[in-house]
């Protein structure tokens, strides 16, 4: 029967009874899995990113334009989508003077490398990425069944009104002499195009939040790890958020908006790192969101109407609904009872000719 007896973490020790003339043969024993929440570490993280978070937006809310000033915003944006990463950084740091001197194999604990096994998380990462895209398009077309939002799916006036307003398609302008639907093709291959450029981006925020935060919470459950890293993820969004950005909102109620967003895709996103072990799938999800919200909401909306994005897009009430189903769907078929260990040990040798010698190298 195996001890736990680290303070933070569950080594792997030699099951009593092993036989007396394997006494003096080298165990593998190290970090497994949390079992205790790094609470210390957690509270540095959260407030480590969102204090960064805040600092970097400091220019948006400083430059009397607000989000009037569109390629500050991008700076801003996509500056921000690094701070959990940062943040990530200190947390270790904190954790690994707090874990009595066990060390932290930072890559797995992280979700980085290894890639176990490789043909499933790149399978599950092409798969993740293509179908949050597809997850989008869903929800905007839920959002037109039930009435939330008035789509031109046939003549795409809204996308033809866009390309008048900005000139692109003037006589003389270089997309004047362009067919259309080569226009609309090339929008859309732009989007998984786009997607890899971002990922290095998203990258920044996932190592943060399905990298660390989730594992750091999961001795608290499946479900509250989950929901606790989607609510941080979505307060984290403030300084933007209250700006206006995404909803259109600069009270409370955008902030509750995007939290209850970031839970609900969260779960997905958290989802793919509990089964694969690995945060590229969530990488590559998140990626796949930013780029393809904006343009296939362009794409599909009518012309002379403005999209409601607490209602339209994939983190106000569609995106919600939808994922509830997807939830429901992966619950109903167990897929969050199959879990890979996020937190597997870093191999170190010691003898385990006497227990109390390898409870302390533990």
């Amino acid at each position: 029967m195996n001890k736990f007896t680290n303070r933070g973490h569950a080594p792997v020790v030699t099951p009593a009874g092993v036989a007396d003339a394997a006494a003096d043969r080298p165990q593998v024993v190290g970090l497994a899995r949390p079992v205790r929440v790094p609470w210390p570490a957690v509270v540095v993280f959260v407030l480590t990113a969102c204090a960064l978070a805040w600092l970097v937006a400091i220019p948006l809310w400083t430059n009397g334009k607000g989000l009037g000033d569109a390629v500050m915003v991008q700076v801003v944006a996509a500056v921000m989508m690094l701070t959990p990463a940062l943040a990530t950084i200190v947390a270790l740091i904190v954790q690994r003077r707090g874990s009595d001197g066990t060390r932290i194999a930072k890559a797995r604990y992280l979700g980085i490398w290894p890639l176990r096994s490789a043909k499933r998380v790149v399978w599950m990462t092409v798969g993740t990425y293509f179908a949050v895209m597809a997850f989008v398009f869903v929800t905007i077309l839920f959002a037109g069944a039930v009435g939330w939002a008035d789509l031109d799916l046939a003549g795409l006036s809204g996308f033809r009104e866009y390309l008048a307003s900005t000139g692109a398609i003037d006589p003389g302008k270089p997309f004047a002499a362009v067919p259309f639907a080569l226009i609309v093709a090339i929008q859309l291959a732009s989007i998984p195009f786009n997607g890899l450029f971002t990922a290095l981006f998203a990258f920044g925020e996932e190592v943060g939040w399905r990298g660390w935060l989730l594992t750091s919470l999961r001795p608290l459950g499946t479900w509250p790890a989950l929901v606790i890293t989607g609510a941080v993820w979505g307060v984290w969004h403030s300084p933007l958020i209250l700006l206006g950005y995404n909803f259109g909102r600069t009270d409370i109620g955008g902030v509750a908006l995007m939290t209850g967003g970031c839970i609900a895709f969260g779960i997905l996103l958290g989802w793919t790192r509990l089964r694969t072990g690995s945060v590229w799938p969530a990488v590559f999800g998140h990626a796949a969101l930013n780029v393809s919200t904006g343009p296939l909401i362009l794409l599909t909306y009518q012309a002379g109407t403005v999209p409601n994005a607490s209602t339209t897009s994939a983190l106000g009430f569609s995106g919600w609904i939808v994922t509830a189903v997807i939830v429901a769907a992966l619950l109903l078929t167990g897929q969050f009872s199959r879990q890979a260990e996020l937190a597997p040990a870093r191999p170190q040798a010691v003898r385990s000719g006497s227990r109390q010698e390898q409870l302390r190298a533990d």
